[in-house]
């Protein structure tokens, strides 16, 4: 019967599994370097095995690397491939863990170490994986400016992320990392807004909505009365606030920003995080329209 629940692991996890993994099912050292022997299972890696005959695929090796070190997620170039956006030849396959301390070449797999790996992990096609934008800010310190661009370009075309996204990751749970800065500017670029003054996704998708109606676009966080605002129209004297996130959970503080902004002449709209991507008319309809300003 250990044999059989094996054989299913093993079918879940693109016939690659641990040591530890077997030893949970019932097998001894003894049974597993007997069957080793034998030539029933074959080595991945020193604790990694497979049922033999074991084809040596991408999905099996990006597997066998999450297999090495419990809690590990392919990360890095290694995620980069599996996601669909890395063609360059790899002579090793990348792990992120949570702990601390520098990368490690460990049974001939790098692993790196984060304390910040709460939500930036997934599973793709059963392998544990760190997430597109996770992945991007892992990469932006080690890749030319070119090759970065690449990457954020095809991660888009292939729907596998969003400007939005990725900037929200950035500003929620890595504002100030190591490459963080490198990332923005580079997706900045290629979408062709400004968004290295963004807060939030929520903010980049009320830009991409504005971009693609054809409206006057407006001064991102941009101090109005000494004051930041989200979106601030300064010729028609028109602020629209983004309500949501880090930087709009105390009601007494927007209303102080409110009676500023309104003692500077300016109107002050308000729209919920999630209008921009369930609702864009909400923010069309109040938005500045060139075509009315034209008349």
């Amino acid at each position: 019967m250990s044999h059989v629940r094996v054989v299913e692991l093993a079918a879940r996890q693109h016939n690659r599994f641990s040591r530890r993994q077997v030893a949970e099912l019932g097998f001894s050292d003894e049974a597993i370097n007997h069957r080793l022997a034998r030539g029933d299972w074959v080595a991945a890696h020193t604790s990694v095995f497979a049922i033999a005959p074991a084809l040596d695929t991408d999905q099996a090796r990006w597997m066998a690397a999450t297999l090495t070190t419990p809690h590990s997620f392919l990360s890095h170039a290694s995620a980069a491939a599996a996601w669909g956006w890395w063609d360059r030849p790899r002579n090793f396959e990348v792990v992120t863990r949570p702990g601390n301390g520098g990368p490690q070449r460990l049974d001939g797999v790098l692993v790196h170490h984060s304390e910040q790996l709460d939500d930036d992990t997934t599973e793709r096609a059963g392998i544990p994986i760190t997430g597109v934008p996770r992945t991007l800010l892992d990469l932006a310190p080690h890749v030319g400016t070119s090759l970065l661009a690449r990457c954020v370009r095809e991660a888009i075309r292939l729907r596998t992320t969003s400007a939005p996204e990725i900037v929200n990751v950035l500003s929620t749970r890595h504002r100030g990392r190591r490459g963080s800065r490198k990332l923005i500017l580079t997706v900045s670029r290629f979408s062709g807004l400004p968004l290295h003054r963004a807060r939030s996704g929520a903010e980049v998708m009320a830009l991409e909505v504005l971009r693609d109606a054809g409206r006057p676009m407006p001064k991102l966080n941009a101090k109005v009365g000494g004051t930041e605002a989200d979106l601030v129209w300064r010729d028609e004297r028109l602020i629209i606030e983004i309500d949501g996130g880090p930087f709009h959970q105390d009601v007494g503080e927007d209303a102080r920003k409110e009676a500023i902004w309104g003692a500077a002449g300016y109107t002050v709209l308000r729209l919920p995080a999630e209008s921009p991507y369930e609702r864009p008319a909400e923010l069309l309809a109040i938005a500045p329209n060139v075509s009315a300003a034209g008349l």
